[in-house]
Order: structure tokens, then C-alpha cells, then sequence
């Protein structure tokens, strides 16, 4: 009698770890070590986002560039699919090369395809809500960041903006990242998983280590934005290392698939 398939084994929830609050922390020495291993990856990914980056606030202005350059946060999980593979190959003791990085999708292609479109309309909304938003506030147009700023101290209605907009970002935002924080390294690590478990296994890593979670999510958001404040050449560095991190982070906080049970 032959030996059943693995396709036709019975699918095992991963088990979901509890890490320390200093668990951040250390995801992103492992991410910068990662990075110091395989710069050339790296730098080649940190490039490119910061050319989109560059691009978003150069080509696109108004309400919609403001959308896009806050939205940038909500589709780096799969922009940084590529950082994943180095991590997970390097892990594995495998040659790191940038090629096989460019394709790491294929994978797991149905699902990290799907999941990639569900960020995509994610993005999409978020430009929709932050269009209305901008313009209940700024109905003659959208003002420059020097103007602006230089509302916020004669206007109680540019703080309001603020608060609206933060909050209806942060909203969507925390939506994302408890559904994606160690979703699409999951789906490129076991080719079995599918989108929705994914997800869930995200939010059940969130739910479980929610303040060092939490912290992890203010990191990269500040992290990003200091890439973005340095003219974009920290995102060069910035980047890569958040995508490693991101790895680790789901290495640690959940259990191989031969320990889940």
C-alpha cells in the first residue's frame, strides 16, 4: 500500500506563541544581521520601494498623493515578499541570490496572488475614505505640508482634520495589520495555507501578543516615515530591515508546522 499524499493529510492550525515585549526589539537586530548577511538583496528591494516611494509624492499630488503615501504601509507586506525569501533561505542555510527572490510568489501563487488583490482593494478604499475626508476639510483644494502646518496654529479645523484623518487611517490601518502581520510569510513558508487561515492565524498572533504587536506595528510606522523624512534614502536601509524583521517576527510567534497540533 502506498503512502498517503501529503496534499491528502488533514489540515493543522498552526500553533499561535506568546513572545516578551522586548520580542520587536530583537526581530529587528535579527532583521539588520539578516541585512549585513545579504546586502544585495536587500539594497535592491530598499531601492525600489524608496523609488515608489519617491514617485508616489512626486507624480501624484492632492488628496490622492496624500492617500498613496499613507497607504504605502498598507501593501508592503507583499512589496516585501522578496525580503522574506533571503530570511527564509538564509534560515534554511541555502544560497542567497536575487533572482530566486523575484519569483518567491510562485511559491504559494493562488493564494499569495489572492491575498495581494485584497491588499490591493485595501489601498483602494483607503484612497476612496481619504479623498472624502480631505476634501469635507479642504473643500478649495488641498493645502501643502508648509501650509498646513502653519494652519495648525491659527485653525481648530486643520486640527480636526488631523484627528478625522488619523483616525480613519489608523482604523483601516490596525484592520491590515492584524490580518497581514505575519500572514504573507506564512503563505510563502507553507504552500498548504490558504488566504482566510492566514488571516486568522494573524489576528490570533496579534490577539495573543497584543502590546508587543502593537509596539512592532509603531516601529515600522515610524521607521518608514523617518525613510520618508530623510529625503527617502533611509527607506533604502529602513525597508529591508522591517521585511526581514517581519520574518522573524513570524518565525517566533508561530510554531513550525511539525510542532502544531
Amino acid at each position: 500500500m502506498s503512502e498517503p499524499d501529503d496534499q491528502d493529510a488533514p489540515f493543522v492550525w498552526p500553533t499561535v506563541r506568546s513572545v516578551d515585549a522586548r520580542a520587536p526589539w530583537r526581530w529587528l537586530r535579527q532583521g539588520w544581521r539578516d541585512l549585513c548577511a545579504s546586502p544585495a538583496p536587500g539594497l535592491f528591494y530598499g531601492a525600489v520601494l524608496a523609488i515608489m516611494g519617491f514617485a508616489l509624492t512626486r507624480y501624484y499630488a492632492g488628496a490622492v498623493g496624500l492617500a498613496l503615501i499613507t497607504g504605502f504601509l498598507l501593501v508592503g507586506p507583499f512589496l516585501a515578499i522578496g525580503l522574506y525569501e533571503v530570511s527564509r533561505r538564509r534560515e534554511r542555510g541555502t544560497a542567497v541570490a536575487l533572482a530566486p527572490t523575484l519569483v518567491a510568489w510562485k511559491a504559494n501563487f493562488p493564494s499569495i496572488g489572492f491575498y495581494a488583490l485584497i491588499l490591493t482593494l485595501s489601498l483602494a478604499i483607503w484612497i476612496r475614505v481619504s479623498v472624502v475626508v480631505v476634501a469635507l476639510f479642504f473643500p478649495d483644494g488641498t493645502p501643502t505640508v508648509v501650509e498646513f502646518i502653519a494652519a495648525l496654529g491659527r485653525s481648530p479645523d486643520a486640527w480636526a482634520f488631523l484627528l478625522v484623518y488619523a483616525a480613519a487611517g489608523a482604523g483601516l490601518a490596525l484592520l491590515v495589520f492584524a490580518t497581514s502581520v505575519v500572514s504573507l510569510p506564512m503563505l510563502l513558508d507553507r504552500d498548504r495555507m490558504d488566504v482566510v487561515s492566514a488571516m486568522i492565524v494573524s489576528f490570533n498572533v496579534l490577539r495573543t501578543n497584543f502590546r508587543p504587536m502593537l509596539l512592532w506595528g509603531a516601529i515600522i510606522v515610524a521607521l518608514t516615515g523617518l525613510g520618508f523624512a530623510s529625503l527617502y534614502l533611509g527607506l533604502i536601509a529602513a525597508l529591508p530591515v522591517i521585511g526581514h524583521a517581519t520574518w522573524h517576527a513570524y518565525r517566533e510567534t508561530v510554531a513550525p508546522a511539525e510542532d502544531a497540533g
